[in-house]
Order: structure tokens, then C-alpha cells, then sequence
């Protein structure tokens, strides 16, 4: 009897065992990839959360330009050999990479310039992939908007100007994750780009605005932000790439939130948590 049971719990064991893991029907080797999400460092607060004047960091100040250096040579340990960024194709990078290569732009307080210009040219690349994208709602045009009765009704109020208690709190978190509360730059970016500041950054978007009537605040989600980083992740796997390349992500960090959703999801790539560069 004992042989018999022992017998069954080596079977057991083996069928067990033998049982793939949902990643093992993806086997290809995947692309490395590391999405920085940033704070605008020109401070445009042409988002729903505005940084005050007296919270606002120079990065062209000598202390807050060495704490960038240190950032610059925190993300060269990923060894990226593509930069894709937040910029329209109109926005014209290459071209603008070109001049600052040339010692032009050095002025320029943009993270585009001070984070993906300086790594491209500091690794000797010469190309930046432009990212950016509009939304389906923004293809449907000012006519739609302006005329359009189910429009109007659905995105009646949809201003980002919630005052119920979770978006008082998230008016807290972000207020408390402005630079001055941080020991460097560096920090503050490491506290941004956790698994646990991209969830609750992502959580913003499902609250306040997001819950205007049945499914208004949904639809407006979806027709607009969401379809946004949607196409803005379509147009980074359009980036010529194969599993020898290491893509830089380098985006607001609001993108940077749902961009950990899908590449994290994606068996196309492998994504590289921020603080885990070596």
C-alpha cells in the first residue's frame, strides 16, 4: 500500500510539474524596455495637476543642473540603445538633435532636451523616435465637439475639477510628490517611477471626472487619454526593434502609468523597473 501511494505522489508530482506556466507558450526573446515618466521641466501645468511657482526647480540652476547629471547617469546604466520620447513628428527631434549636438539649445530647460538629447548624445545616438499622439476624440474634430448634442451631453462637466474626498486626497499626493520633498532629483524619480506611484497616479484617472453619471466620465476616459497612450504605445512598437535593442522611454508620468500596464502585459517586451538599474 505504501509503494502504491508513494508511487501515485511521484505521478503527481511529475503531471504537476510538467504543467506550463502561462508565460512559457511565450517563449521569443523580448525587447528590453525602460519608461522613465518625468515631471515637464519648463513647468507648462498645462496638466490637471499645476505645480506653483515657489514649488517650481530650475535645471539650469548649477545645484538642481548636478542633480540632473546624476539622473542622466543613473538611466546610462540601462545602456539604451533607442530614445523614443514624448514629441509630436512636427515637433522636428532629429532635427533639433542635430542642433544640440552642434552646442545649440543648451538653454533649453525641456526634458527633451535634458534628459533625451544629453543621453543621445552622450551614448553617440543619432536618432529620437517621436511618440506622441492624438486620440480618436481629438480625429472626431471641433465640428463634433461644437455640434455634436451626444457629445456635449456626454462631456458636460469633464474638467478635472473634482472636489469629492478621493480627489482632495490625490490633490495631497501630488502635492507632497513635488521636488522639495525629495533628497535629489534622482530620488524624487525613483519615487515617481515605482509599481506603487503608477498605480495610485493611474487611480487618479478613475475617479472624480471619471465617474460622471453611468458611463459618461468612462467614455470620455476612453475616447481621449486612454486611446491617446493606447496609440502612443502602437507607435513605440513601430520603432524598429529586436530583442538585442534596450528602448528609453522618456514621457510625462502620467503616460508612464499606463504605459507600465501594457508593456507589462505585452510578450513582446521586457519592461525594467526604474530602480533596478545596476
Amino acid at each position: 500500500m505504501k509503494t502504491l501511494l508513494y508511487t501515485f505522489l511521484l505521478c503527481l508530482s511529475a503531471v504537476i510539474s510538467a504543467q506550463k506556466k502561462p508565460s512559457d507558450y511565450f517563449p521569443d526573446p523580448k525587447t528590453k524596455v525602460l519608461v522613465v515618466g518625468s515631471f515637464h521641466f519648463d513647468y507648462p501645468n498645462l496638466d490637471a495637476h499645476k505645480t506653483e511657482k515657489g514649488d517650481q526647480v530650475d535645471v539650469l540652476s548649477p545645484k538642481t543642473a548636478k542633480e540632473v547629471t546624476e539622473l542622466i547617469n543613473y538611466i546610462k546604466k540601462f545602456k539604451p540603445t533607442k530614445i523614443a520620447i514624448e514629441a509630436w513628428p512636427k515637433w522636428s527631434a532629429n532635427q533639433k538633435l542635430k542642433e544640440y549636438k552642434e552646442g545649440k539649445h543648451k538653454d533649453q530647460r525641456d526634458e527633451r532636451y535634458q534628459i533625451a538629447m544629453r543621453l543621445a548624445k552622450e551614448l553617440n545616438l543619432n536618432e529620437l523616435y517621436s511618440i506622441d499622439a492624438s486620440s480618436v476624440l481629438d480625429d472626431l474634430g471641433e465640428k463634433f465637439k461644437k455640434d455634436s448634442v451626444y457629445f456635449k451631453n456626454m462631456s458636460a462637466d469633464y474638467d478635472f475639477l473634482s472636489d469629492d474626498a478621493i480627489s482632495k486626497q490625490y490633490d495631497t499626493f501630488f502635492k507632497n510628490s513635488e521636488r522639495k520633498n525629495f533628497k535629489s532629483i534622482l530620488d524624487l524619480f525613483k519615487f515617481m517611477n515605482s509599481k506603487e506611484y503608477h498605480k495610485y497616479e493611474y487611480g487618479a484617472y478613475l475617479s472624480g471626472d471619471f465617474k460622471l453619471r453611468a458611463h459618461d466620465g468612462a467614455d470620455m476616459l476612453a475616447l481621449y487619454w486612454y486611446d491617446r497612450n493606447l496609440r502612443m504605445f502602437r507607435n513605440i512598437q513601430n520603432i524598429p526593434h529586436t530583442s538585442d535593442d534596450r528602448i528609453l522611454v522618456i514621457a510625462g508620468n502620467g503616460h508612464a502609468s499606463v504605459l507600465r500596464q501594457l508593456f507589462t502585459s505585452s510578450p513582446e517586451f521586457d519592461y525594467v523597473e526604474f530602480d533596478s538599474l545596476k
